[in-house]
C-alpha cells in the first residue's frame, strides 16, 4: 500500500539500497524534505518522512482537506469488513528493525502505531508509543483519553482491553486517528467518512481474531492486549524536541502478527512528519470552536515553529471589532493544549512567518490587542509549563481595524 505512494511521489523519495536499523535515525533526521525509502533493513522494507510535507496530504485528500476532515468528524460512516487475506507468522518484535531513535531514550520505539481498541462494544483508534521490552511485550503511554479509560475500566473488572497496533496506513486514516472526539466515538468510522468523500467508497476493514478491526491496507498489524501489569515506559523524546519523563504504564503482550508486505513505516519523534500527524487533525476543532463564536474564519494553521502543537494562526475575514478577541477565546476551546495563538486579517498568508510577524508588527498593541489566561491547564508536553502543566495563554489580536484601515494595507508593486 505504501508503495503507491512512493510512486506518486517519486520525484521526492530518496532511495537507499540498504542500512543498518542503527543508522535509521540519523538518515531521517538528516533529510526531511525527502521521502526516506529503504529497501532492505533486516528482511524488511523501511519508509520514513513520508507525510512530512502537508502538500503530500492535500495532494491525496484535496486542497479543501480541512472541510473534509469537519465532514467527516460530524458524519462518520460504517466500514466494509472484508475478509482476513493478511500473511500471519510468529510474533518477533526484535527481528522488525525498530530502532533506538535517541541515545537517552528508554529503548526501542514504535512511534508510526495506531492502536485499535475494542472493550464491551466501544471502539478506538489512537495513536500511542510503544517502548519494546522484549520479543513479545511492549510498554504503551496511555495519556488519559479514551484508550486510558477503556484500561481503567477493564482493570477494576479484572479485565484486559484487546488492540492491535496498525504500521503502514493510509493518510485519511492517520488523520483520523489524531483527531479529539467524544468517547465511543470508533475513529476507524471517520476514516471511512474521509475515504468516501475523496474517493467515493467507504473504507475496508479486517475482523481479526481478537474481534478488533484494523484496515484491510495495514501493512503491518499486531494483535495483542494491554494487560494490567506495569513498567517504566521512557524517557522519550516527544513532539518538542525534549524529553518527556520516566512513568509507570501498562504492558501490552503481542499474540500474533499479520503483515500485507514487509513495509515498515517509521516515524522520527519531534520530526516534520511527527508535527503533522499531531497538528494538523487539531486544525478542524480549532476552525470550528472560532466559527461558533460568530466569526467568519477563513483559514487556521498549527505552526512548526511552535512544533504544530502549542502555536497556531487562525485567519479571519473581521466583521466586528470584538471578531479577534472572540477568535482568540474560541481557538483556544479548539485546542487546549494550544499556548499562543495569532488573529490575522485575509491579507496575510499563514503559512509564511514573516508575514504573521509583520501583522503583529503592524497591527498588534500590548495594551490593547493581547489576551492573557491562566494559569490554566496546558500541555503536558510544554517543558516551561508549571507544576501540574498549568501555563499562561496569551492571544495575539493582529487584525486592523475596520475604520482607518487604509493605513494598515501594504502596498504592493505585482
Amino acid at each position: 500500500m505504501l508503495e503507491k505512494y512512493i510512486t506518486m511521489f517519486k520525484d521526492e523519495v530518496l532511495y537507499i539500497p540498504e542500512a543498518r536499523r542503527q543508522d535509521i535515525p540519523q538518515i531521517l533526521a538528516k533529510n526531511q524534505d525527502r521521502i526516506v525509502y529503504i529497501d532492505r533493513v533486516d528482511g524488511y522494507r523501511v519508509v520514513g518522512n513520508l507525510w512530512a510535507s502537508r502538500k503530500r496530504f492535500l495532494k491525496v485528500l484535496g486542497e479543501n482537506l480541512l472541510e473534509n476532515m469537519l465532514a467527516a468528524i460530524d458524519n462518520p460512516m460504517d466500514y466494509e469488513i472484508v475478509d482476513n487475506d493478511f500473511h500471519e507468522e510468529k510474533v518477533d518484535l526484535d527481528a522488525i528493525p525498530i530502532p533506538r531513535y535517541y541515545p537517552g531514550d528508554g529503548g526501542r520505539y514504535i512511534t508510526s502505531g495506531v492502536v485499535f481498541s475494542e472493550y464491551r462494544g466501544k471502539r478506538n483508534v489512537s495513536f500511542h508509543r510503544i517502548m519494546l521490552l522484549d520479543s513479545r511485550r511492549g510498554v504503551i503511554r496511555l495519556v488519559p483519553r479514551d484508550l486510558h479509560r477503556m484500561h481503567i475500566e477493564a482493570k477494576e473488572r479484572g479485565e484486559e482491553v484487546n488492540i492491535a497496533v496498525a504500521i503502514g496506513l493510509e493518510p485519511h486514516v492517520l488523520l483520523s486517528a489524531a483527531t479529539s472526539v467524544d468517547y465511543g466515538v470508533d475513529e476507524f468510522r471517520i476514516a471511512s467518512a474521509l475515504h468516501r468523500i475523496v474517493h467515493g467508497t467507504p473504507e475496508r476493514g479486517v475482523k481479526l481474531d481478537n474481534d478488533v478491526v484494523v484496515p484491510y491496507n495495514s501493512e503491518i498489524v499486531l494483535m495483542g492486549r494491554i494487560t494490567n501489569e506495569y513498567e517504566d515506559e521512557g524517557p522519550f523524546v516527544d513532539i518538542t524536541g525534549t524529553y518527556d519523563i520516566v512513568r509507570k504504564q501498562p504492558v501490552v503482550e503481542f499474540d500474533k502478527m499479520y503483515y500485507r508486505s514487509k513495509t515498515l513505516h517509521l516515524l522520527i519523534s519531534g520530526g516534520r512528519e511527527h508535527y503533522n500527524l499531531m497538528g494538523m487533525p487539531r486544525e478542524p476543532t480549532i476552525y470550528r470552536a472560532v466559527k461558533n463564536e460568530g466569526v467568519d474564519v477563513l483559514d487556521v494553521r498549527l505552526t512548526p515553529g511552535g512544533c504544530s502543537w502549542l502555536h497556531g494562526v487562525v485567519k479571519i475575514r473581521k466583521r466586528s471589532e470584538e471578531d479577534g478577541r472572540k477568535a482568540i477565546y474560541g481557538a483556544f476551546k479548539g485546542h487546549r493544549s494550544m499556548k499562543h495563538v495569532v488573529v490575522v486579517d485575509e491579507d496575510i498568508d499563514i503559512d509564511d512567518p514573516y508575514d504573521v510577524e509583520f501583522a503583529i508588527a503592524t497591527r498588534f498593541q500590548g495594551d490593547r490587542d493581547l489576551i492573557k489566561m491562566g494559569p490554566t491547564r496546558g500541555s503536558s508536553l510544554d517543558p516551561s509549563a508549571y507544576e501540574g502543566h498549568m501555563t499562561i495563554k496569551l492571544g495575539f489580536d493582529a487584525t486592523m481595524p475596520l475604520e482607518g484601515r487604509e493605513k494598515f494595507v501594504r502596498v504592493r508593486l505585482d
